[in-house]
């Protein structure tokens, strides 16, 4: 297709070229012959090149080829959940290791009964996880949801029911050191039980068994705190048919020896001395309770002191009213020796016998009423002045 146009303006860059419509069109000045001018008549030819176009195609279509393949040939995988181990309140979940493709992870995320429980940590080099504090002999159901740069795949759901009590068979043990003759003896109760016995510790062992609180798989059981018992836990659960609990067959705990021996009794410390108690509760600062406790004794001491003075005052006035009574009681007497003295007649004994019969009568005033007059029977009226 040829072309007839007329320069307009000359630029160093950029040439207006007229069209017989009178359009103008901007078109490189390098494109064009040298030496025009404004007012030159140029001829364009216009041909459409296949040969390039087709080439162009197939570099295209080999540049889409290589990033599908690339990216978009594989994609995240879904994960893949089971469980591993169950217990009476426990239970161990374990996974296929996670594959991204060319994706990016965002996190994996454990569910249960459909709420989230928590994300799970180093998702890439972590493939099990332990999920503790469950109900004896209930049902649970678990997830994983992966969320990638390439999007989100939810596993199958799991379902597991936790053990009952007397289900032993989720019992997983890893033997520490112990004898031979036990160890083999160990074995058939773990076998005649249902549980079983692993090597090495790992996240699914439930208790360590073993005699000696050493060695490399004992650190790392207390490590992930592991219950760590003696033999004679496993004879008891066979013996009652149950788990039992493991607090009285820690390894560290008091094992209970045979009758009439000392053996396995706590010693018990000899209380301290008083002599060392005071002192000690001297050398002590007093706390508020003993402060208060100190007050009330003092007070009480007080009131003490104060109802035996009261009592001592009452007994002292007590014994004055005796003086006093007995003062006058010898009052009395004298007056009695004054009258018996003026109304005995002439022929009575002397003065003397009668004052000795009237001592013996005030020692005696104090026990029976006072007596008659001693003479010879005259009355006061008898007697003539």
């Amino acid at each position: 297709m040829l072309v007839s146009l007329t320069v307009g303006k000359v630029d160093a860059g950029v040439t207006v070229l007229l069209t017989p419509d009178k359009r103008l069109i901007e078109f490189p000045s390098i494109l064009l012959p040298p030496n025009i001018v404004s007012g030159s008549i140029v001829d364009i030819t216009v041909s459409r090149n296949h040969e390039s176009e087709a080439k162009a195609d197939a570099q295209f279509a080999a540049l889409q080829d290589q990033i599908f393949s690339s990216f978009g040939a594989s994609q995240p995988s879904v994960p893949v959940l089971r469980c591993r181990n169950a217990t009476q309140t426990s239970v161990v979940l374990e996974w296929d290791p996670i594959e991204l493709a060319t994706a990016d992870l965002i996190s994996l995320s454990l569910y249960r009964n459909g709420q989230k429980a928590g994300n799970i940590p180093r998702p890439m080099h972590m493939h099990s996880t332990k999920i503790s504090g469950l109900a004896v002999d209930t049902e649970y159901s678990f997830h994983l949801v992966l969320r990638t740069t390439a999007g989100t795949f939810a596993s199958k759901q799991v379902v597991v029911r936790t053990h009952k009590m007397t289900d032993l068979s989720g019992i997983t043990i890893t033997t520490g050191i112990l004898p031979a003759p036990m160890r083999e003896e160990l074995a058939k109760a773990v076998e005649r039980i249902g549980a079983k016995i692993v090597d090495g510790v790992r996240i699914d062992t439930t208790h360590f068994v073993t005699t000696e609180g050493r060695g490399v798989p004992w650190e790392k059981a207390v490590e992930m705190n592991i219950p760590v018992v003696r033999p004679e836990w496993v004879e008891a659960c066979e013996k009652n048919g149950r788990i039992l609990g493991v607090t009285k067959f820690y390894l560290d705990a008091l094992r209970p020896g045979p009758p009439g021996t000392s053996e396995g009794t706590p010693t018990i410390a000899s209380p301290p001395t008083p002599v060392t108690t005071q002192q000690a509760q001297k050398d002590l600062p007093l706390t508020p309770a003993q402060v208060e406790e100190s007050k009330v004794e003092s007070k009480k001491e007080e009131a003490k002191e104060e109802s035996s003075d009261e009592s001592d005052s009452e007994e002292e006035a007590r014994d004055n009213e005796k003086m006093q009574h007995t003062g006058e009681q010898k009052v009395r007497f004298e007056d009695k020796d004054t009258q018996k003295v003026a109304l005995r007649p002439g022929g009575q004994p002397s003065t003397e016998k009668v004052t000795a019969e009237d001592e013996d009568e005030g020692d005696s005033s104090d026990d029976r009423a006072p007596a008659h007059s001693p003479g010879d029977g005259a009355s006061f009226q008898d007697v003539a002045l």
